[in-house]
């Protein structure tokens, strides 16, 4: 058994390696003129141009990798194909919701609020959904063993 802990915990550690590579690699790899922008002092200056087709399709790439990684992690964590069908039209929810967000508010013609931009693009853009949902899943798993 221990040999199967350890070969769990490896193949978690090489996702979450993949992961942090896509973060690390994030300029090389995706258009995101959004990336300087927010690391910059931007609560008062104009939104950077950009070619919308180009972006839409690096957040969408991005985010495919991000949650294909993040549910490949479910799967390693909890064997069950059912949790990841679950979580995966969880992520296909939250991706309309957020990206719908997201080019309202880059299309919109009013004033952006800079910070709601700042975090609907943070969350199509970065596996924080993975950190929510493994301990959800973990959580819900004890509460059925708890109550059997």
């Amino acid at each position: 058994m221990p040999t199967n802990k350890l070969t769990t915990f490896s193949v978690i550690s090489l996702l979450v390696i993949f992961l942090a590579l896509i973060r690390a690699f994030e300029t090389h790899i995706f258009y995101d003129p959004f990336l300087v922008f927010f690391k910059e002092d931007f609560k008062n200056a104009p939104l950077p141009k950009f070619d919308s087709w180009k972006l839409v399709l690096n957040i969408l790439l991005r985010y495919l990798l991000n949650t294909m990684l993040s549910l490949a992690i479910i799967f390693v964590v909890f064997k069950k194909k059912a949790l990841v069908q679950f979580t995966a039209i969880l992520y296909l929810f939250f991706f309309v919701i957020l990206f719908s967000g997201f080019y309202f508010l880059l299309s919109s013609k009013t004033t952006v609020n800079v910070w709601l931009l700042f975090y609907v693009r943070r969350f199509l853009i970065q596996p924080i959904f993975v950190l929510l949902f493994v301990p959800a899943l973990y959580y819900q798993e004890q509460k059925e063993k708890n109550n059997i």
